[in-house]
């Protein structure tokens, strides 16, 4: 295409810009828009995708038809099919005559469908109907209609992912993405955004008869290294705000600050969880520290098993029944008051630094030589401190082989 075609098109439709993807984008329209395919356009929300369809409706042979532009997600559920296909009165509450819906209305023209990724699972099998072959059905009718219109859709939605997720037909995407045009986005069109921000800023100094604001060098550096994830839009509302609340009308890095993010490499204004977005990070914590709980118990658990072991077995020297070993609590469990010597049960001593599966006999055995030790191989002193009598000392060091040795 001619650079002054090029011109006269973005004059006529005020598109204001002259980065490659945007002039390319432009030029795929014009190509498109006399011959009838279906058109899809994709880019990010903000960036100015209804423009292109009435580019190619105003281009083509059915211009001096009727064009019209309906936002499917804003349309609600229940009453879409309604208000695309039309019904027949009575076919529903407050169905007091019928209607042609809109593919009925824009017969011969042009149906420009922004934000289709939006649309139902059943709505787009109707509307996959109507783009093969023209017919649909209103809703409560019985009869099949005709209809000749040109869609011309547009969306926001990876559709790919949603295709792979069960929440768009296949079929209906290689339907209408007939001739696919990507419209860029606003970080991508380096000039663009300052050119962009002279027009919003002249249309509110013209609006409300107010002195223009305008951008430093630096201010200007700083614009066009944000990465406006609200694109146009998002650029339009900074620069209002900037003329209505700016004091000053020249716009420094500093006044600008207070007005866009810090961040600059950000590519959001902020990070949105939905509820069925998890944080795996927190699960794991949760499950060390359930691990970790459920360990210190099981320690627990075995030490009151050591205990109970040398009750019973002080029980069986002695010829009496040892005491009931509490076992709701976790702390050591203190020694059983009894008029027998023999009959004292002592705190078990989880030897320090030692293997976890070392059995309970051979933690008893470590923690009596420690205990001798400390002692200088006082015995007296040793079973005082394990808090067991003479006797029962005396019968472990048999027992472990350290009565010779002691």
């Amino acid at each position: 295409m001619k650079t002054s075609e090029l011109q006269d098109i973005k004059l006529r439709y005020n598109i204001v810009g002259n980065c490659e993807a945007l002039n390319n984008a432009i030029d795929v329209a014009l190509k498109v828009a006399p011959i009838d395919l279906s058109v899809l356009i994709v880019g990010e929300s903000g960036v100015g995708k209804d423009i292109l369809p009435r580019v190619i409706h105003d281009n083509s042979p059915r211009r001096r038809e009727k064009y019209f532009a309906i936002n499917c997600g804003a349309i609600p559920e229940g009453t879409i099919d309604s208000e695309l296909f039309g019904h027949v009165k009575g076919s529903f509450t407050g169905a007091i005559n019928d209607s042609l819906g809109y593919f009925g209305a824009a017969n011969k023209g042009t149906l420009f469908l922004d934000e289709v990724g939006e649309l139902p699972m059943a709505t787009q099998a109707r509307l996959l109907r109507v783009l093969e072959n023209g017919e649909y059905i209103p809703v409560g009718a019985t009869e099949v209609r005709k209809t000749d219109v040109r869609v011309v859709a547009a969306t926001n939605v990876n559709i790919q992912k949603a295709i792979s997720e069960g929440r768009f037909r296949e079929d209906l995407y290689y339907r209408l993405n007939q001739v696919q045009i990507q419209m860029p986005p606003l970080r991508d069109r380096g000039e663009d955004i300052i050119l962009l921000f002279r027009l919003f800023a002249l249309q509110m100094a013209e609006k409300y008869r107010m002195d223009k604001v305008v951008l430093t060098d630096e201010a200007k550096l700083m614009l066009m290294r944000y990465k406006w994830p609200g694109n146009i839009r998002q650029l339009k509302s900074v620069t209002e705000q900037l003329s209505v609340l700016s004091a000053e009308r020249q716009i420094t890095p500093k006044i600008l600050s207070r007005f866009i993010p810090q961040d600059q490499e950000s590519t959001q204004l902020a990070t949105i969880h939905t509820e069925s977005e998890r944080s795996f990070e927190n699960e794991r914590e949760i499950l060390y520290k359930i691990l970790f709980e459920l360990r210190s118990n099981v320690n627990d658990m075995r030490r009151e098993m050591g205990t109970l072991k040398k009750q019973m077995e002080d029980m069986q020297g002695t010829g009496h029944q040892p005491a009931p070993l509490q076992t709701t609590q976790l702390a050591p469990i203190q020694p059983i008051t009894s008029p027998l010597e023999d009959a004292v049960a002592e705190e078990y001593i989880e030897p320090e630094n030692e293997p976890e599966n070392l059995n309970v006999s051979e933690w008893s055995r470590q923690a009596l030589e420690k205990a001798l030790e400390r002692n200088g191989g006082n015995r007296k002193k040793a079973a005082q401190e394990m808090g067991i009598s003479d006797r029962t000392l005396y019968r472990r060091l048999k027992q472990y082989g350290l009565d010779k040795d002691k």
